[in-house]
């Protein structure tokens, strides 16, 4: 696979007429001598000195290119309140893994906000991959005052295991359940992974002891590309069919509203209005409430 031919065909995204003006904007934000970062719940970056007329431009970017799915951020006084408190999963998994001096890959990165949160664990190399020219371009606000070297890459999870280089730790969190082909998508991060490499992973998950899984009959949650919903052990023998060595529950969580909810950076629906509104145990389908495991998976040494 010509993964550099495809970069080039991806990167005329960013001049679609929907996308080119996140671009613009972005070009025009102001350079800044110094910024502080701080990488703790909220990815918080502060400009000193900063005017009001460029405070004024970045709120208008920001605003621009909602939705903001993953965060929160802020930027001095600009807070954007994303509809998922990321930094609830990101801290339930951080004491499961040590990225130090290692190469490590994001799946389905969103807008970046796990990746800016692993550079305090110092790894050699970040990577995202996530095929949005929207949460590239949310990346790309961020990571203007961030600069970080995070490299961000217009592909997925397909593209894994033709990747340059194999990967010590590779993330993928809230992705399996969108693809038709859950054993062939984790074969493909099985073959992007080292020896002894790590695959941190969660997904939509039901109750139960038996190998089996749901397969919702249009929508789950009001979400149309919802494919198959495994018990954990179901979901333990995807991957082993894959190839990895062993499977490691870390955590299994129902989402409550205080993880995701609706707010002014969305203007779209969320966890409340997928709810039964007489039955919150339930989707408006009737299915089984939006329930997660996270598992951690070993390719073998």
């Amino acid at each position: 696979m010509d993964l550099n031919a495809l970069r080039q065909e991806r990167q005329k995204w960013l001049t679609w007429k929907n996308i080119q003006p996140y671009q613009e904007a972005i070009a025009n934000l102001g350079t800044y001598a110094h910024v502080d970062v701080l990488l703790g719940d909220r990815v918080e970056i502060g400009i000193p000195q900063l005017t009001l007329e460029d405070a004024q431009k970045i709120k208008e970017t920001a605003l621009l290119m909602k939705p903001w799915r993953k965060g929160p951020f802020q930027i001095n006084e600009l807070f954007i309140d994303s509809e998922w408190q990321s930094h609830i999963k990101y801290n339930l998994l951080e004491p499961h893994f040590n990225l130090e001096g290692k190469i490590v890959g994001d799946i389905g990165c969103n807008n970046g906000y796990y990746l800016f949160r692993m550079l305090t664990q110092k790894p050699k190399k970040l990577i995202g991959f996530d095929p949005s020219a929207l949460y590239y371009s949310q990346f790309q606000f961020i990571n203007h005052f961030v600069r970080s070297s995070i490299v961000y890459e217009l592909l997925g999870v397909e593209h894994v295991e033709f990747y340059e280089h194999t990967f010590d730790v590779l993330f993928c969190l809230g992705v399996l359940y969108h693809r038709s082909d859950p054993v062939a998508m984790l074969k493909s991060l099985y073959k992007g992974l080292n020896k002894g490499g790590e695959l941190i992973l969660d997904t939509f998950m039901i109750d139960g002891e038996e190998e089996i899984c749901l397969t919702p009959h249009e929508r789950y949650s009001k979400i149309p590309n919802i494919y198959f919903i495994p018990t954990v052990n179901a979901l333990k023998n995807w991957c082993h069919r894959a190839g990895f060595e062993s499977v490691e529950v870390l955590e299994i969580m129902k989402t409550e509203p205080h993880e995701q909810r609706k707010t002014e950076w969305i203007d779209t629906q969320s966890l409340e209005d997928f709810l039964d509104p007489n039955d919150d145990t339930k989707t408006v389908e009737g299915y089984p409430a939006p329930k997660r495991v996270y598992i951690k998976a070993l390719k073998a040494s």
